[in-house]
């Protein structure tokens, strides 16, 4: 019942702190009051991929003749087995960390935590038995949940979550989507995809707003070449469904609207899992529903840390389990550096997709860097014309004095793959000449990050 460190959580915040703890030497136990993965590997991440991949090859078998292949003739699909194989591979990787957790013997205790004074954890399991556990170091990674409106209440039915989204008894003929972050318009594209008429509704003038200008502009107009419906500077006032569907109410600049669909799914953004896990009581401070943490991830009280979405840093799976390695390695007393969160990768699986890090051109100009701006489409690319997806563009940021690599944005087939070289790349503090001088292989689409910096510096060969 006694451990080196506790992990309350088993997200990819939680049980990738447990793994590292445990190589460390570590006596580790993991807490998860429902399934190991959290979220992402259930109820995030890993199912939504599922879900476009299969949205990604229907949309293949109605363009088979654009390849030079017969034409498919009235392709289908069967919706609950659309969703049924999502959560299969949902399943999969859960259990995927279970064998990592033995292979690593790390105690996995299920029930729900609340963290109590003097480095004690009490659990309730499921028959609602008590059992309290003390550790000389407890992490708590207990993430987060969709945020709920109080014009916009989930009812789990008409109303709902993306965790409700992932699991349809069947498919809406109509959806309303609330809020164009990664998690809206994955959605949004998959029931598009899949023929539901979908509308997104969103507050700020561009979609995906954390994105480059030009990038969330030709997202938008993507999107609508697809299909979908998009309202920006707009907001959903109220809804009414006491109809058979949903009726919302929205505001827009030029006047109130009805929209009428068959759901809507309220996308945004999330809230932390802060509550009544014992924070007050132990004196963890925190403050506008996060966790406040050092550098380190220590709270307010020594021995209790934090780490993930419950703390003021992105919401991301990678960033979490980052945070995570970098609190046990500093617990064990390794030298470990910060985490630089200026080098986050950021990235939205919808088709075409986006990936991104770093300064977006107006951030640049705001902090006052001379920039140098390149930009490569991938209609010039021959991979992705010999692929037929010419969809999208890369764009780089470089500061015209120093050529630090500033900012890399992304949209296109596959870019979600390809954003780590601008990450490693700008980690090495590497030039905009270096990557020049960095041979890559062709023909592939990789290359086009080549491409776009050889445009920032008045060198580009393909446009």
């Amino acid at each position: 019942m006694n451990y080196d460190i506790i992990v309350i959580g088993s997200g990819p915040g939680g049980y990738v702190t447990a793994i590292r703890a445990a190589q460390l030497g570590f006596k580790t136990a993991i807490i998860e009051k429902e399934n190991l993965g959290g979220i992402c590997l259930n109820w995030g991440c890993i199912p939504t991929k599922a879900l476009l991949k299969s949205a990604h090859v229907f949309n293949y078998l109605k363009h088979a003749e654009d390849y030079g292949l017969n034409k498919v003739e009235n392709p289908g699909f069967d919706f609950s087995k659309v969703i049924q194989r999502s959560r299969g591979v949902a399943s999969k990787m859960s259990g995927g960390i279970s064998f990592l957790m033995k292979k690593n013997k790390i105690d996995v205790i299920m029930g729900t935590a609340t963290v109590k004074a003097g480095k004690k954890v009490t659990v309730v399991d499921a028959e609602g038995k008590s059992t309290e556990y003390s550790g000389t170091n407890i992490i708590i990674a207990t993430g987060a949940r969709s945020r709920e409106l109080p014009n916009l209440p989930q009812d789990g039915k008409k109303v709902i979550g993306y965790r409700q989204a992932l699991s349809l008894p069947e498919q809406p003929k109509s959806m309303i989507v609330v809020g164009s972050g990664a998690i809206g318009i994955e959605f949004a594209d998959f029931y598009n995809a899949m023929g539901t008429k979908v509308t997104v509704v969103e507050f700020l003038p561009n979609i995906v707003p954390l994105e480059d200008e030009e990038v969330s502009k030709h997202v938008e107009k993507s999107l609508k070449k697809s299909g979908i419906e998009i309202m920006t500077n707009a907001s959903v006032e109220s809804v009414d469904t006491s109809g058979n569907g949903v009726k919302a109410s929205v505001k827009t600049a030029t006047g109130n609207i009805t929209l009428e669909a068959d759901i809507l799914l309220s996308a945004v953004g999330i809230a932390s899992n802060v509550e009544g896990i014992g924070l007050e009581a132990v004196g963890i401070k925190t403050e506008k529903g996060k966790v406040l943490v050092n550098e380190w991830y220590e709270t307010s009280v020594p021995g209790y840390y934090a780490i993930g979405d419950i703390i003021p840093t992105q919401a991301l799976a990678h960033v979490a389990s980052a945070e995570g390695i970098t609190c046990v390695e500093k617990i064990k007393g390794l030298h470990v550096e910060a985490i630089d969160y200026g080098n986050i990768p950021g990235c939205t699986y919808c088709h075409p997709e986006i990936a991104s890090v770093g300064l977006t051109e107006k951030q640049a100009k705001e902090k006052g860097y001379e920039i140098k701006v390149g930009k490569f489409p991938f209609s010039a690319s021959g991979k992705a014309t010999a692929n037929g997806d010419v969809d999208g563009f890369i764009k780089v940021i470089f500061d015209a004095k120093y050529g630090e690599w500033l900012g890399c944005h992304m949209v296109g087939d596959g870019v979600t793959d390809m954003i780590a070289e601008a990450v490693v790349a700008r980690k090495l503090e590497t030039t905009g000449h270096e990557v020049l001088k960095s041979i890559h292989p062709h023909p592939t689409i990789s290359e086009a990050v080549m491409e776009a910096v050889a445009a920032a510096y008045g060198e580009v060969i393909h446009i």
